[in-house]
C-alpha cells in the first residue's frame, strides 16, 4: 500500500508527497505534530495538517529569515525568536558569533522536543549557551519588553489556531517598543499566489506599516510551500534593506550558504507587478 501526504493548498488545488513511514503523531495542548519520513524531501515536520519543514528545503526558509537582517546590520547583539520551535532559525543565528543573546519564546514545547528527537539537522543548536527558550505565548512575552532587542523574528505558522495572535497590530506595535532605537523586525509574510493566503500577506503589510516607518516585502521560493512563491517582511525604525546592506562585511564573514547571498538580497527586494499590486492595495 502506497502512503502519501496531502496538504489541500485551495479548493482544486492540493500537493502531495509519497512517504516511506510515519515517525511520530501526538496532540499537543494546542495542535497536532507530525513527523513523516518521505523518499524525496526528508524527513517532514507537520502541524495540524499543514506542512512547516521538510528537510530537502528548509535551508532556503531559515537562511532567508535571518541573513537579510544580519546583512542589513552585522551588528546586531540581542535577537528575539518568536516561534520557530523546529530550530532551524536559531541554527542559522548562531553561525553569528558577534551575536550575545537569542530568546525563543515558543508556545509549544512538544514541538521543540520532537524536532530535537527526529529532525536534529534543525534543532541541532538548541542548546547552544547564548539561547535561552521561553515556552509561552509570544504575543504575552513581547508586551513586557521595551527597547531590548536588535532584531525581532516572527518564524509563525500561518495566521489561525496557535499563530493567529502573531499578525496582529497590537503584536506588532508591541514589537516596535521591543526593539532598539534602529531594530528590525522581520516576519514570515504568507504566499501572494492563492487568494486567501493572499489576502492574509495584505492584511500583515497594512498592519505593519502603521506602525514601522520602514517596511519592506521580499521574496524566495520555497518548493514545497503553497505555490512555491513565498514572502517576508522586512520592517525597521532605521533601516534600508538595500541602500544600507553591508555586503562587503557580510561577505568577510565567510558563512557558507546554499540559497542565500548578497546578490541575491538585493534581487528579492524586487517584487512581481502582482505582488507590487496587492501590497499597493492592501
Amino acid at each position: 500500500m502506497e502512503l502519501w501526504f496531502t496538504e489541500k493548498h485551495i479548493e482544486n488545488a492540493r500537493f502531495s508527497i509519497k512517504i516511506k513511514k510515519q515517525l511520530f503523531s501526538e496532540q499537543s495542548q494546542f495542535q497536532r505534530i507530525d513527523i513523516l519520513e518521505s523518499y524525496n524531501f526528508g524527513k517532514i515536520l507537520v502541524l495540524d495538517g499543514y506542512l512547516m519543514i521538510t528537510e530537502k528545503d528548509e535551508f532556503i526558509y531559515h537562511e532567508m529569515i535571518t541573513h537579510v537582517p544580519m546583512a542589513v546590520n552585522p551588528e546586531i547583539k540581542d535577537v528575539l525568536v518568536i516561534g520557530a520551535g523546529d530550530g532551524g532559525t536559531i541554527r542559522e543565528l548562531t553561525r553569528y558569533k558577534t551575536i550575545q543573546k537569542i530568546d525563543m519564546v515558543e508556545i509549544d514545547e512538544m514541538v521543540v522536543k520532537t524536532c530535537k528527537k527526529y529532525i536534529p539537522q534543525t534543532a541541532s543548536k538548541l542548546d547552544d549557551s547564548r539561547v535561552n527558550i521561553y515556552f509561552e505565548d509570544g504575543l504575552k512575552y513581547v508586551r513586557s519588553k521595551k527597547e531590548e532587542y536588535d532584531l525581532i523574528i516572527v518564524d509563525s505558522t500561518d495566521p489561525f489556531g496557535p499563530g493567529e495572535g502573531l499578525f496582529t497590530k497590537e503584536f506588532y506595535g508591541n514589537c516596535y517598543k521591543a526593539l532598539k532605537e534602529n531594530g528590525i523586525l522581520i516576519n514570515q509574510h504568507e504566499s501572494p499566489y492563492y487568494p486567501k493566503d493572499a489576502l492574509a500577506m495584505q492584511k500583515a503589510h497594512k498592519k505593519i506599516k502603521s506602525v514601522f516607518p520602514l517596511a519592506y516585502v521580499y521574496q524566495a521560493h520555497i518548493p514545497t510551500y503553497p505555490s512555491g512563491h513565498w514572502l517576508f517582511g522586512f520592517a525597521s525604525k532605521g533601516f534600508n534593506p538595500v541602500d544600507d546592506l553591508k555586503a562587503q562585511k557580510w561577505n568577510s564573514l565567510g558563512l557558507k550558504t546554499r540559497y542565500y547571498n548578497t546578490e541575491l538580497h538585493k534581487g528579492c527586494f524586487a517584487l512581481p507587478n502582482y505582488v507590487k499590486e496587492l501590497l499597493k492595495n492592501a
